[in-house]
Formats: C-alpha cells, structure tokens, sequence
C-alpha cells in the first residue's frame, strides 16, 4: 500500500516482461497465454527481494542485452556491419547555429517544429543515432485529455490539436493518429469522485467526457468485467499517436521552414563562457563531426539529460527506470475498443489493432543506474517477478486475457513503448523489408508465430516530483531542459514543446510553466543523490495513486529544517514539505507525529515503518471531504481571529538586493513604489515582459550601513530586503538574477534564507503580547502599518515588521538563526494569558482565504496579470518610472480586461480545492483556481478567473450581473460573486480597529 490508494502501476511501458519467462511463454511459443505466464512465474523460485535494488543500489542486475530481438536489423550495426557513427552525420554541420535541439525525440522534434513555426532561422537539431532512437520509439503514443491539472490539460488540448489534425494539413502525411477514446477505471468511490473532478474541469475547456455506469460500461466495452467497478470516465475523443510517423512528420514539417535534422551525430561537449560580469553563457556545441557555434542549447536527451547537463556544468534531476509491456495474441471483438487505465489496478490497456498492450507502474521499479551512452533501440532482461502483478489486474478487467497468447514483450528502461501498427507510416509488409518516412530502410526480427508487431525497448526519465523540467538552467544562460516526462512526453511533447519555443524566443512561455520550470527546485537538491532518488520512486510508484488535495510526499523529507523544528515537533507539529522545507501545516492535539527516514514502502526488502504516526496522519488526508482534523484547523484559524495565533514562517525566502544600482534595479524589478524612505515596508509584485506575475513579496527599504550585522549586510549605495514565499525562494531568486544580468545593473542579490528565522504574530492580542516581549511602543501612531524597525526582543535583537498574510493586526519578526528558539519561547510565554495558539499552513490558508488575499502559483501566476488579479494598487501606473511589464499593463488596460479573478461564496457546508467549473446564466465561464472553508464566515470560498463567452471585456458589471453556480464532481451549488474580500472588506482588523 502506498499511503493514498495502492500504488496502481500504468502500462504506457511495458518492456520489460519475455525474456525472462521459460522457452514455452516466449512469443511464437504455442499456448503463451497471461494465465499460464502467471502460473509459471508464481511457481518459479524467489529471488532475493533485495536483488540489486535495496536502497543503497537501486540497479539492475543486468545490462542492455545486446543481441535481443529487436525490431530493426539497422540500428547500432548497419549491413555490413559497420557502425552508423563511423558513416557519420546524415548532413554537413553548420558552423554556427541560433538554437541547438539536443535528442531527436518526441520533445526535441517538437521543439524544432514549433520554433521553425515561431519563425526561428538557423535552429539545428543533433540526434546521436535516428529519430526516436532513445525512449521515443516504443513508447505507447497515449492521449488522454483530462488530468487533474488546468495547465496540463491546455498542454495536452495544444499535442491533440497538432497530431490530429494541423501536421497533416501542414505537409500531407499522416501522423498514426488514432481518436478511439479513453476510459477511465473506478474501482471505488474515491476514484470515482476524482473522476468527477477531472469532468467538471473538462466542461471549462470544452473536453466532452461522461461518467458511466457499470452497465453503460458493459455496452461500450462488452469484453470488460465491470462486476468490481463503481463507475467509468469516458472521454470519446482521446486516442493514440505513432511516435515514429509523429516524428519524422515533425522533421519533414521542421526542415520545409529551414530547420536542419541531423542524425548520427553524438554530441561530445558544450562549450561555456564566462562574460564580464562573471555570468556562464552557451558558447557552443561540440560533436565527433565538428562544432557549432550557438548561444542557446536546448537539452531533450531524455535519460542521457544529465550527461549532457555535466557537460555544461548545468545540474539535471532526473533517474532512468526500467519499464515493461506486453502485446498480445489477436483478441476477437477488441477492434476500436478505447485505451483503459485501470488505476487501482495498476494497468493500463492500449489498443494495438486487434490486439493489447498491457503494462503498468509497480512499487518496486528498476533503477537504471549506469545509463549508457551506446544504448539504442535496445532491450533489458525482463524481470517476470517484477511485472507480475499486472498481470492479474489485466486478467481481471478482461478476462479473455487469461486465454490469450503474448505474442512479444518489451523490456527497456522507462516507460513508453511503440509497436509498429497498420496505422503507423510505415509502408511495406511487416515481416519484410520497411520504408520509413524519412528515408531508412530497415527489417525487422520477427520470426516463428510472432509476425505483424514486433518487440520493442526503451529507456525512461523520471523526476523528483514527476513532472518535467524545462526553461532555462540557472547555471548557465542560454542552456535550457526539455526533459524529464515521466512517459508523458509524446502526449505533453506538442504542448510543452510550443512553450519551450516562446521561453527561447521571446524570454519566456505563453502559459505559466513554473510547475515544470527547472528553477522551482532549490540548488541544494538538484544535485542530491538520496532526494532525487527517493523522491523519483515515490513518484513512479505513486503515479496512478489518486490525487488527493491535501497530500505530502514521505520520500525525501528532512533536508531542510528551521530553528523552530525541534521545538514544534514536540508541540504536535504535523509538517508540510515545500522546496526542501519542513513547514507546520497544523497542530496535533495528541503528540508528536514526525517524518521518519524513507521505507520505500517496504519494496528492494526494506523494512516498512510499523506504528508510524505521520503516515497515519497524512491518511486521514485521502478524501475529498474534510478530513477528520478539519475541527483542529478550525480552532487555529478562530483562535487567530479571536485573540491571537503564532505562525512559524522562516522557510520563507530572505534576501537582499544592495548596491550601487540598487535603486534603478529595484524600480525596473517592482511593479510598485518601493523607493519610500528607509524603514517603510511595501507589498508588490514582480512582473514578466507580457505583464505576467512571476512574483508577490514584501520589500522592506534599508538605511545604508558600513557595518554588517546578522540583519543586514554591509553596503553602499541603496538596499532593500526581500522576503518571498518559501516554495517559490528559488523561482524568485532566479528571476532576479536574470534581470539583474540583463539589464546590467551593478547591484548584489545575497541569500540569508537559512540565516535568518521569522515568526509572525498575529490577531487582536499580538499588540498586548508583543508590547511584554519588543523594547518598543506598538501603537498605531509609533508603528504604523507597513513598517520595520530593528528592535530587542526577550534581549535579542530582531527586524519587526508590521504586515499581515491573514487580515489581522500582526508583527512578523525576523530573527537571526541562534536566537530563534528564545524569541519563540518569551512570545510564548508573554501569550499564555491571552490565548495565544501555534498554528499552521493550513490556517493560513484558509484565513487569507477568507481575507482575499491572493496566492502566488495559486490564484496569481507568471500567465495572469495584476489588473486581472484585482492587485493593481500594487502597480506604480501613475507614476512616470518604467518597470519591467509595464507596456504589457498599459496595453492590457486600454484594451479592457478579458477574464477577471472573482471571489465566489457557497452556503452549503461543502469541501471545495479547485478545478470546480464556474457556470454563470447557464454558461461556463472558468474554473475555480483555489477554494477552502472560512471558519470565521461559515463558508467555502473559492476564487477563479470568468470571462466572457461572447468574448468582451469582463467589467465590474458583468461581475456582477451574472447568477453563478460552482460545479463540484458533477453537482452545481449556487454561488454569490464578490468584488470585495468576505471578511473584512474595509480592512478595519488590520490597522487594529476591532
């Protein structure tokens, strides 16, 4: 069990099953049926369960084979035996290149097509062996449309619209596309209720799907056993892609706008150099064949992503894992069936003409630790052992299975898999000679019985937190990722490729990208062996688990923990994980629950953790109602509201900016007016040049000092401190920089985040509790709003601004690292007698919910703009001073808002957390971003952008004038639309008039 729901294995990789079985399963053997495969195994002898894989070596027992059945005869070895490297480049190399594409897979040849699409000249891309060679070309092409992301799905809508339809129109050949649906299995209620959700998003992106019942099931599928099932999500116009023929179109259409493809051609270093203001940029590329020279690489080598990341000293966290499938016999009545995924069965079933592919995701995943850089169209041993338990969930769900033939298996390391189908372009008879599209003629191995689809392998890439990495590496300007898909990147490939297009040409992406930006990992885990390992397996083992709002990783934990940590754990601190950070997400009223070393779920024969407190806790999170401890969070956020609440925040991001140019920079970085005297404290934002938020933070103005202290640095010239959201520091950090270097600002940024801790006081009481602990007077008149002052507290000296995230009357004081826990303590002490309580992230997001205010990557993103927002008060518009977006404001402002964020109430006592459709006068008209209960109302509040469907602006008026209702899983409940915050619209609690 893995904690959510058991961890319910995919199948777009399946390659790692035949070769291991007995002579009588291996295809072209008669009577090779799934049942009799089972059977055999079972009664095979157990291996050691640690066999290679215990958590100190997670590896295969066994390298590629060299001499398996592969499905071309040309692959590494040509004719006549010699080496397609030594026959070199399919092309001349240019000498100098705009953009060098690295990998000729799924997300390289999208790149290449999308920024020849962009009107990018001189853009090159280098594939060591052919197209597809690496983990493109077995993997299974799947679309599915609905995944419980709104970014996602926009990705996916933009990969279905290119493959389906624009490629073909563009240069006339045909893709493989196939739309023979998709369907969704529910075993349970939970399942069936995420299906719910994933619906009500579609209805806001125009994806038709349907929940159907066990028996509408029975009559779209009739060979499935529907016995066990509560329901199914049905999405007609899902489907499949041929990875060979989606490709090699891509380079046909890439080439035709003066893209070059050229094969064959290793890539053997990436020349850096240093400019004068000490910043790493991209020089060029070096190959067997020659160099050329280019200011911006894009790295979509796929597992091979960290060797060529070394080569440029840039840092790539990612691990390759083996993956397995197998194909079956012809199955009678299984023709345009669609593709299944049975999550709680760990299996997925892709239709392969009139046969299956079967494959899925296990808890105890191969590590492929030693990736080679001569690995090819090549196979692994299968691990029977392994890819067992698949086996039975796809005997389950079909039951013709247990009598049908394999007719190949597939073993690579990853995921994906590709068998060549009458619907791939490919023309020719399949046990012969074959022409590929872009000019290879190649044979394939088949044999015996096993004709028509021969058997494939692949490698495969997965990431700490199972999404890709993308944009621009923080090490070196100029070379970006495109890598990392987790098996999802022939169906994320168009879309993400269309961004990384942008994020090259013009600064940045269309679409906010921050959940796959290489930048949302802090620098000191992108090169941890120990995170980047257990956080990967979490995640592949986890990847069909249902996807519960409230859920942490237990992988990776403890690598970065605040002063406070010791002292709130022994106060019953339940913890959060964000950016590497230990955060107290609430408080359990019945001892210590703390985050234990990673079991690996008992898998490689580790020992699973008995008795263990924190994962008992995180269960109570599994649903989509509240959860049982939703009362303990009510008390924190009513006692803040009531008397007073203390939130441990030094996870939080603290830097400062100083420096000559400290004041031009901070005038072009800060959408607001920060250049106030020293001692005054501003919220603002940071914008992108399309008038994006890639920022909200507080920027407290500093007096010059010549003496450093553990509170501020040495200076001349201007200075400023920062303090950001702490799962954002390094997004935040990184963007900075990049301003500074581009604008050349002579000015330093430095990182006191681990310095330097902060508690924030807040409620009616902080004034009298804090009165006992600062050596100053806290009245209104001495410590207005939005100030800092240096004080003394219980003898210690700390920076005491006065701010709020919750709408209360409060103090944030930030404190040197040492003098944490004595600080703690005396506001402790001093609040015992006013009520003073410890509280969480979760208090803190339900109050500044029920205040309205915004959330970064929440309901505030690098794709939505202040004006939209509803925080143009943060915006210096009225002043003459330029600022990075500014133009973008302007333009947007003139034009007229097109969508507006919209605070929306609901009566009924009902948990919302998102992707809730939002219908307006019988109309969707958005998605709900963020949603939570505000105990101090009585309601649930959610938040997400409208637009007009006749394609207006959307005005206060419009706003107001709609009737509105929330659909969640399906059941629309009547909505009130607000323009101001629920709570406290006239800001009374935070200047202190209660």
């Amino acid at each position: 069990m893995l904690g959510r729901t058991p961890p319910h294995p995919s199948i777009d990789a399946c390659s790692l099953i035949l070769s291991q079985l007995p002579a009588v399963l291996r295809p072209g053997a008669p009577m090779a049926s799934l049942s009799r495969a089972l059977r055999v195994a079972a009664a095979r002898p157990r291996q050691s369960p640690t066999r290679g894989l215990g958590p100190c070596n997670l590896s295969s027992a066994s390298g590629p084979t060299a001499e398996k059945s592969v499905p071309y005869q040309r692959t590494l070895k040509e004719g006549q035996g010699t080496s397609v490297v030594a026959q070199g480049p399919s092309r001349p190399l240019p000498s100098t290149a705009n953009v060098v594409v690295i990998g000729g897979g799924s997300l390289g040849c999208q790149t290449l097509y999308h920024l020849a699409k962009l009107g990018m000249s001189g853009a090159v891309l280098l594939e060591r062996e052919r197209l597809t060679s690496g983990t493109t070309w077995h993997t299974a092409g799947l679309l599915w449309q609905l995944r419980p992301s709104d970014v996602e799905v926009e990705l996916l809508a933009h990969t279905r619209r290119v493959v389906s339809r624009e490629l073909e129109e563009e240069t006339g050949l045909h893709t493989g596309w196939i739309q023979n649906g998709g369907l969704f299995i529910a075993s349970n209620r939970q399942r069936l209720d995420e299906y719910k959700r994933l619906m009500s998003l579609g209805k806001a992106y125009g994806v038709e799907s349907h929940v159907l019942s066990p028996a509408e099931t029975k009559t779209l599928y009739p060979l499935m056993n529907v016995d066990d099932l509560y329901g199914t999500l049905y999405v007609p116009h899902d489907g499949t892609m041929d990875p060979a023929g989606t490709c090699s179109t891509l380079a046909r259409a890439a080439s035709a706008r003066g893209a070059q493809v050229i094969e064959n051609c290793p890539v053997t270093g990436i020349r850096v150099w240093t400019d004068d203001f000490g910043v790493r940029r991209v020089a060029g590329v070096e190959t067997q064949h020659g160099s050329i020279q280019t200011p911006c690489v894009v790295n979509c080598a796929g597992v091979w992503a960290s060797a060529v990341g070394r080569m440029a000293g840039v840092k790539v966290p990612l691990v390759a894992m083996h993956h397995a499938y197998v194909v079956t016999e012809r199955i009678e009545g299984i023709q345009n069936m669609p593709n299944v995924r049975d999550h709680d069965a760990s299996v997925y079933l892709r239709l392969q003409g009139d046969a299956l592919s079967v494959g899925g995701y296990e808890a105890n995943p191969i590590f492929w630790e030693e990736v080679s850089d001569k690995f090819a169209f090549g196979l692994f041993d299968l691990d029977w052992e392994v890819f067992t338990q698949h086996i039975e969930g796809a005997i389950n769900r079909i039951p013709v299975l247990e009598k049908t033939g394999i007719k190949s298996t597939v073993c690579g390391p990853g995921e994906t898999h590709m068998q060549v189908t009458d619907h791939s372009p490919w023309v020719g008879d399949l046990t012969g000679s074959m022409e590929w599209l872009g000019g290879h003629s190649l044979r394939t191995q088949t044999g015996g019985q096993d004709r028509g689809q021969p058997s494939l392998a692949l490698e495969e890439s997965f990431t700490p937190d199972h999404k890709p990495l993308m944009g621009e590496a923080p090490e070196v300007r100029g070379f970006f990722l495109g890598c990392g898909f987790n098996s999802a990147g022939m169906m994320l490939g168009g879309g993400c490729g269309q961004e990384l297009a942008h994020w090259i040409i013009h600064g940045r992406p269309e679409k906010d990208m921050h959940g796959y930006d290489i930048r949302r990992f802090h620098h000191s885990l992108t090169d941890h062996p120990r995170w980047i390992r257990e956080r990967s397996h979490e995640s592949y083992a986890k990847n069909y688990s249902v996807v519960f709002p409230h859920d942490e990783p237990l992988a990776g934990r403890n690598m970065r923990r605040d002063p406070l940590h010791e002292e709130l754990l022994g106060q019953g601190c339940v913890f959060q994980e964000r950016h590497g950070w230990e955060r107290p997400g609430w408080f359990h009223p019945q001892g210590p629950a703390p985050v234990l070393e990673y079991d690996y779920y008992g898998a490689y024969g580790s020992r699973a953790h008995e008795d263990y407190a924190y994962r008992r806790l995180l269960a109570d999170e599994y649903t989509f109602d509240f959860p049982p401890h939703h009362d303990t969070i009510k008390k924190e956020c009513l006692a803040c509201r009531g008397a007073a609440a203390v939130f441990d925040m030094s996870y939080f991001g603290k830097f400062y900016l100083v420096g000559l140019d400290a004041r031009k920079a901070a005038d072009w970085l800060f959408s607001a007016d920060v250049s106030r005297p020293p001692g005054s404290t501003v919220y603002t934002c940071m914008l992108n040049r399309r008038g994006g938020t890639e920022s909200d933070l507080t920027v407290s103005r500093l007096a010059p000092s010549h003496q450093a202290s553990p509170l501020a640095p040495a200076f001349e010239g201007d200075g400023y401190y920062l303090a950001v959201g702490g799962a954002v520091a390094q997004h935040n950090w990184s963007h900075i920089t990049t301003v500074l270097q581009d604008q050349k600002f002579r000015c330093r940024l430095i990182d006191n985040s681990e310095d330097l801790g902060m508690v924030s006081i807040q409620g009616p009481a902080s004034r009298a509790i804090l009165q006992e602990v600062l050596d100053a007077d806290l009245s209104n008149e001495a410590f207005p709003f939005s100030t800092h002052k240096l004080l003394r507290a219980a003898g210690h000296l700390v920076r005491a601004i006065r701010l709020s995230f919750v709408g209360e009357l409060g103090w944030e004081l930030h404190i040197p690292k040492a003098s944490c826990v004595p600080v703690y303590r005396a506001v402790m002490a001093a609040g015992a007698k006013h009520g003073l309580v410890n509280a969480g992230y979760r208090a803190i997001d339900s109050l500044s919910t029920e205040k309205g205010y915004r959330h970064w990557h929440a309901d505030l993103r690098p794709d939505d703009s202040p004006l939209e927002a509803g925080l143009a008060f943060t915006c210096k518009l009225k002043s003459p001073v330029p600022f990075l977006g500014r133009e973008a404001l302007e333009q947007q402002r003139a034009a007229g808002l097109r969508r507006r964020l919209v605070c929306f109430t609901v009566e009924d006592k009902v948990p919302m957390f998102g992707l809730e459709a939002i219908w307006r006068n019988g109309q969707v008209v958005g998605h709900v971003r963020r949603a939570d209960f505000g105990f101090a109302i009585d309601k649930t509040i959610a938040y997400g952008y409208i637009h007009d469907p006749s394609g207006g602006p959307v005005s206060r008026d419009f706003v107001k004038s709609g009737d509105y209702a929330l659909e969640r899983m399906g059941v629309t409940y009547g909505a009130q639309a607000h323009l101001k915050s629920p709570f406290d619209p006239d800001n009374k609690r935070v200047k202190g008039t209660y």
